[in-house]
């Protein structure tokens, strides 16, 4: 498998990227030439549009403008994917950082670079040239740990999704193996980061003008990713969502071709339940009727003190073939296996963003270097597909991956990767639509969707929810779709999860046991519920009382669903009367809150943004703007996710939408978008918040991709490292 992916990966080189880009000269490596070949122009809502001769200099100028709009997120990111995020934040961190370099090691990503083809390794140069510029040219900005950055870095965060594959050994129970604690919740940096997203691809056949339609919307935390646009004059011209500190556009179009990824429910993260014997100092652990030695590797991190000194601990990592050792289970060690392919995934990433069409971007998909993430695809050829994440283990499927397997029986192995052909997949359905909610794919487009029996049950571990159901709905119903229609249904204030909830709260009241004050309270609450449309407004009371009782019901269903179990299943299993029980206390909630259990939605949900911190604190003092649209868990397609802080009482998003675009293909490619807040970190910025109206109202901007679009809507342009960039003429 190894050899082919080496020979495809050549045969890619070839295909998608110019020799020119290969030459990496010694001015490129010292950086002093490339700030002069690129151009940077910030369009009126402050997004950067980067052009440069080659894709070498397009990154350059790429990861220069992400540093100038937020450096603070972009080396964040990069402190958490090298495991080095301690020596910022202190000791608290060591854990994540332990579970980090589990997989990430400097040294082995020096060699990973090393061997990177000689075109990507240049890209590689030209992204630690652009970081290494722009804090040359701003002394005044004081990184906190990284003063200097290598091309090899880059390798560290390679795939671009919220929340990679390792973050599902618990850390907790890594620090009660490595630590030798009584296991424990141990927090990450910030708050947990959340799933979701939608993407929906509508075929010629099915809209007004003939033309392939793509809606990217990510279910992301808030300022999780930059708004760009790079071209350069070897083929490169794309746009779209950028996370910080890496420079491929992640969501977003090119001139022909649109991807939108949507995290999945495939099983590509396995754990296998290790038997270890000791041999007086040496570890062995059984394999089959053998005995195999466990690797012991030393790990050094360093944290920073209190008072601002360095630290250090030492740690002994250990490993087998399956993977390196996260916890105990009993008497067993618990190994876990993910995908980790730094330099097929960096490749993978990049050169999707050049495809020109569906046979390019499925030859880059033959890498096999996205192990979580599913695509929905649309192109200016008319196509559409759904894609399966391309990183699937074969599997014996007897055993049930979703616990530990037995590590000792050499059946329960990964056999290598499922080929592209053997996936699920769907390519231009007769339905004319498809669409991926982080659901199963065997309903991607209708009554065209993949057979769940003709595919091993760890393709999908995720099931249906809600978003499907209204996805569904409204895509079986449309007809001559405009970009204008697609805006629509990605806001559609349906929330179908209370359809099936609130009619068994009638025949509940019958049986409600209570003083009569609680008991007429209940009745009215009834009565507002069922006549309420089921659809989120910023005037709506059902929406907020909806919102409240829904937060009840689901923390009661987490505490009752069995091991492995659906959420929903668990949610409509619910009692009438348990539901009944979870509106008092949502009624409770509402008049401790809020003096009275009658409050608009818009008094309730808020976006705000204070500061460009990135773990926000939120004041009910300081101004904010009301959301109409709900929690994607109750079936909304738009949404953010919002609850009451610290010294609150209102509910403040910090996920949900976050970069939401129409895309329409044709001779010439047109977009619509809209940015959570807006596109600068700097609160000086009058970039800072100025989509925030637009974010809530679901009011998407024009997209100036072209040039002849900017014109007109140019702030300003300059080359990097320009102390005072002109304004545009």
């Amino acid at each position: 498998m190894t050899s082919l992916i080496v020979r495809i990966a050549a045969a890619l080189t070839l295909l998608l990227v110019p020799a020119a880009a290969t030459a990496i000269t010694p001015a490129m490596a010292r950086g002093e030439a490339q700030p002069a070949r690129v151009t940077i122009t910030r369009d009126d809502w402050g997004i950067a549009h980067v052009r440069g001769q080659s894709d070498a200099d397009a990154v350059f100028g790429a990861i220069y403008a992400q540093a100038e709009d937020d450096f603070n997120r972009v080396e964040a990111n990069l402190l958490t994917a090298l495991g080095r995020l301690a020596e910022a934040e202190g000791e608290s961190a060591l854990w994540q950082d332990l579970r980090q370099r589990l997989w990430i090691d400097p040294e082995a990503l020096q060699r990973d670079y090393r061997r990177s083809p000689l075109w990507l390794r240049g890209l590689m140069e030209a992204w630690a040239n652009g970081l290494n510029y722009y804090l040359a040219t701003h002394p005044a900005v004081r990184p906190r740990v990284l003063a200097r950055f290598e091309p090899w870095m880059a390798l560290s965060f390679t795939e671009g999704s919220i929340g990679g594959d390792i973050e599902r050994a618990d850390l907790g129970q890594l620090a009660a193996f490595y630590g030798g604690q009584r296991a424990r919740a141990v927090a990450s940096a910030g708050e947990p980061e959340p799933g979701g997203s939608n993407g929906i691809a509508i075929a010629p056949a099915l809209t007004r003008e003939g033309r392939a339609l793509l809606l990217i919307n990510p279910h992301t935390s808030f300022f999780f990713r930059s708004e760009l646009g790079m071209e350069s004059e070897e083929g490169l011209h794309a746009y779209g969502a950028s996370t910080w500190g890496q420079f491929f556009i992640y969501q977003g179009f090119n001139e022909r071709v649109g991807w939108m990824h949507t995290s999945s429910g495939v099983d590509s993260v396995d754990e296998f339940a290790e038997t270890i014997v000791r041999r007086g100092r040496r570890l062995f652990y059984r394999y089959g009727s053998a005995l195999r030695p466990v690797r012991a590797e030393a790990v050094a991190l360093r944290f920073r003190r209190p008072d601002g000194t360095m630290g250090s601990r030492n740690f002994t990592a250990y490993r087998t073939h399956h993977g390196p050792i996260v916890r105990a289970e009993g008497e067993r060690w618990i190994a876990l296996a993910i995908m980790h392919r730094p330099v097929e995934a960096l490749q993978q990433s990049w050169l999707r963003t050049k495809a020109r069409d569906f046979a390019g971007y499925m030859q880059v998909a033959a890498l096999q270097a996205n192990s979580s993430n599913a695509t929905i695809y649309a192109d200016a050829d008319g196509r559409i597909a759904y894609l399966h994440p391309q990183f699937v283990p074969v599997r014996d499927d007897r055993f049930d991956y979703r616990d530990p397997v037995d590590g000792s029986d050499p059946a329960t192995d990964w056999r290598g990767l499922t080929p592209l052909a053997e996936l699920p997949h769907v390519r231009d359905p007769g339905t004319h639509w498809l669409y991926n909610a982080n659901d199963e794919p065997w309903r991607a487009a209708g009554p065209d969707s993949p057979r769940r029996d003709a595919f091993p049950r760890y393709m999908d571990m995720a099931g249906p929810n809600p978003r499907g159901d209204h996805a569904i709905h409204l895509l079986d119903r449309a007809q001559a779709m405009t970009p204008e229609g697609l805006r629509a249904i990605a806001y559609d204030p349906w929330m179908p999860f209370f359809e099936d909830a609130i009619p068994s709260m009638a025949p509940a009241l019958a049986l409600l046991d209570t003083p009569r004050n609680i008991q007429l309270r209940a009745e009215r609450a009834v009565r507002l519920l069922e006549r309420w449309d089921r659809r989120w407004a910023a005037d709506s009371e059902a929406t907020t009382l909806a919102s409240f009782w829904g937060e009840e019901m689901w923390a009661l269903a987490g505490r009752q669903r069995p091991r492995h179990g659906n959420m929903w299943d668990a949610m409509r299993a619910l009692s009438p009367s348990a539901k009944l029980v979870m509106l008092e206390r949502a009624l409770d909630r509402l008049e401790r809150d809020w003096a009275g259990w009658r409050v608009p939605w818009g008094e309730v949900n808020r976006f705000q943004r204070n500061d460009g911190a990135i773990v926000q604190t939120f004041d009910d003092a300081h101004p904010s703007i009301p959301v109409p649209f709900g929690y994607a868990r109750w079936g909304s397609l738009a949404s953010f996710a919002a609850r009451a802080y610290p010294g609150t009482r209102r509910w403040y998003g910090t996920s949900g939408n976050s970069f939401v675009a129409v895309v329409e293909f044709g001779p010439r490619v047109r977009a619509w978008a809209v940015t959570a807040g807006g596109e600068s970190g700097d609160p000086a910025s009058p970039h800072f918040d100025d989509q925030a109206e637009r974010y809530a109202a679901g009011n998407l901007r024009p997209v100036y991709f072209y040039r002849d679009e900017l014109e007109g809507h140019a702030e300003r342009f300059y080359h990097p490292g320009e102390r005072a960039p002109p304004r545009s003429r």
